[in-house]
């Protein structure tokens, strides 16, 4: 049974270091109520603070909670990826989502490295006798093409932000017979999060109202969620704070 939140690193400024006290303040609060923290890569392709920088230092100070990070493969060699997972591993972290990642904005080259490929290298080196590795699966896939992410064998898939029940369902009742796991991610309604519903084209007025309600459902079909909140963290931590899992 687990519970995760997910967080954005800070992005790189003159201001970093009270950023950075800021974060760690705001997971010290929610590490209370949740059993797992999640940790972002450069969304949009924005520079932020290496998320294994982040998560070193909650692995370091609540080692009981599952902590995992992104990785994106866009902007890596092999050679990189090799070396960040050597990283994770060595700070006992407790897993990794592999994931192309949006071009970044210094218009660096492109890797050619699809996250299926990655995975399916990192599997037969071993890699996963000690991280679990995870892949992303859209919100309503057509699973005739993510055969390839399948046939590498992660561990589990992480989803895109959910919309209904149905969708988790549908996603769960496909790949968990086959022995994956499956961790759908929740957008937290609230005001201070529309934008970012807008940009995923997300309609929540099924769950904004009974949203305790929602989350419970799913959690008791995939026994582990991931919930986000980008621009609410009061929110979603009044949220966390009263929250009883079946």
């Amino acid at each position: 049974m687990t519970i995760r939140y997910e967080i954005n690193p800070p992005k790189i400024s003159n201001s970093t270091t009270e950023q950075i006290e800021k974060l760690e303040h705001r997971i010290e609060k929610i590490s209370h109520f949740c059993d797992g923290i999640h940790v972002t890569e450069s969304v949009l392709g924005i520079p932020r603070i290496s998320p294994i920088v982040i998560a070193r230092k909650i692995k370091h100070d609540n080692p009981k909670l599952k902590v995992t990070v992104s990785l994106r493969t866009i902007d890596k060699t092999i050679e990189q990826i090799h070396q960040v997972l050597k990283e994770l591993i060595e700070n006992k972290i407790d897993g990794v989502l592999i994931l192309m990642g949006d071009p970044p904005v210094n218009n660096k080259p492109l890797s050619p490295l699809f996250p299926s490929k990655v995975t399916d290298e990192l599997v037969k080196n071993g890699y996963k006798e000690n991280i679990e590795i995870y892949l992303s699966v859209p919100n309503n896939p057509d699973f005739k093409k993510i055969t390839k992410k399948i046939s590498a064998s992660p561990n589990g898939f992480v989803t895109q932000v959910i919309h209904n029940y149905e969708q988790a369902d549908k996603i769960y009742n496909y790949l968990r017979p086959k022995g994956f796991d499956v961790i759908p991610c929740i957008l937290f309604p609230s005001n201070n999060n529309s934008k970012s519903a807008e940009f995923l084209k997300l309609d929540w007025s099924n769950y904004k109202e009974n949203f305790t309600e929602y989350v419970n459902q799913i959690h008791t079909l995939t026994d582990d969620i991931l919930i986000t909140s980008p621009n609410d963290f009061k929110g979603a931590l009044d949220f966390f704070s009263g929250l009883n899992l079946d």
